[in-house]
């Protein structure tokens, strides 16, 4: 058992509150990586931001639990070394059993989420309920889901999308003990999060995906005012991303995000922490995809996964000062 206490982690508590006061979201970038950690880390320490790193199942198989438990106390150091001890939380992202939840917590994850959506309701609050049992005894933190997110993202798939029913926030929250809950309002997984019948065109034919339901989110609010909201698949597929991919031998089609407008909005409500995945894989595959175009003669990782983590820390940048708002916050 390892405490994420002795690796320089915190978890979510303090930062959640201090973000529904602020009117800002917390980033939750996922990685995989040394590279994604590097520029999550160096531009989180640049506009002195809280972040949570996010790993995923498929992704902590990719990387090594044992690994990981190391990058991430590397990365508060590396944070250090850069010169700003910035709040950094690990956390498990759609966690689905108990065991994996217990073994993340063991490895030293500071939050962890167990997501039981899948389930009908009550098997849901059961399965959260028993997470949060065991968690808030090392004193980590759980996120739980209530409705369904469309959309494919790592091990996470789901065909069709369950908007969240505020009626049942109160019963989930009080029975579950949970410190956040992610909501579904109409965001999505992925690159693709929405078919094109579901959008309109704007006069330049490009296609707008349908708005958020704010209705929802405002109904959650007034149901468990200052409980702190967490939306997924909130990445906003930059169409420039996706045209540098195009132009360099991708094909990618119909990708569509979340317009930032609407998460700007969102992040000056309840929700505090938004999670981005879709974007940083886009950032970085249109980084090294040009790069091979224009330096076909290399053949160093480095050569292209530098370019990489810098299209990768401006991007996080980005999202932190210009749609979340936590840029000083730390």
């Amino acid at each position: 058992m390892v405490s994420y206490k002795e690796l320089g982690l915190v978890n979510s508590r303090e930062i959640f509150k201090k973000a529904i006061t602020g009117q800002y979201a917390v980033p939750a970038f996922n990685f995989n990586d040394m590279e994604q950690l590097q520029a999550i880390v160096q531009a989180c320490v640049e506009e002195s931001s809280p972040v949570i790193l996010q790993v995923s199942s498929g992704a902590r198989k990719y990387a090594n639990q044992t690994l990981l438990r190391y990058m991430a106390q590397g990365a508060v150091e590396y944070a250090k070394e850069l010169g700003k001890n910035i709040p950094v939380v690990l956390h498990l992202d759609h966690g689905d059993t108990f065991e994996l939840c217990k073994s993340c917590i063991e490895y030293g994850f500071s939050s962890v989420m167990i997501d039981g959506s899948h389930h009908p309701y009550n098997e849901n609050v059961e399965l959260t309920r028993k997470v949060v049992e065991y968690a808030h005894k090392y004193d980590v933190t759980v996120e739980g889901e209530l409705g369904v997110l469309a959309g494919i993202e790592d091990e996470v798939v789901a065909e069709h999308h369950t908007y969240t029913q505020p009626e049942e926030v109160e019963d989930f929250v009080s029975k579950t003990g949970v410190d956040s809950l992610a909501i579904s309002i109409g965001t999505s997984h992925g690159a693709n999060k929405f078919k094109p019948d579901q959008c309109t065109r704007d006069a330049n034919g490009v296609l707008v995906p349908p708005p958020l339901r704010f209705d929802i989110l405002e109904e959650v609010e007034r149901r468990i005012p200052g409980f702190p909201i967490v939306l997924h698949g909130a990445s906003s597929v930059s169409p420039k991303y996706v045209e540098i991919i195009n132009t360099n031998g991708g094909k990618l089609k119909d990708a569509i995000g979340i317009p930032e407008e609407q998460l700007r909005r969102a992040a000056k409500s309840a929700v505090c922490k938004i999670n981005i995945d879709s974007d940083g894989r886009l950032a970085m595959t249109a980084a090294i995809r040009q790069t091979f175009n224009e330096h076909p003669e290399w053949f160093d990782p480095r050569q292209y996964l530098g370019p990489a983590r810098e299209w990768l820390k401006e991007l996080y940048k980005h999202k932190v000062v210009s749609v979340l708002g936590s840029a000083g916050k730390a």
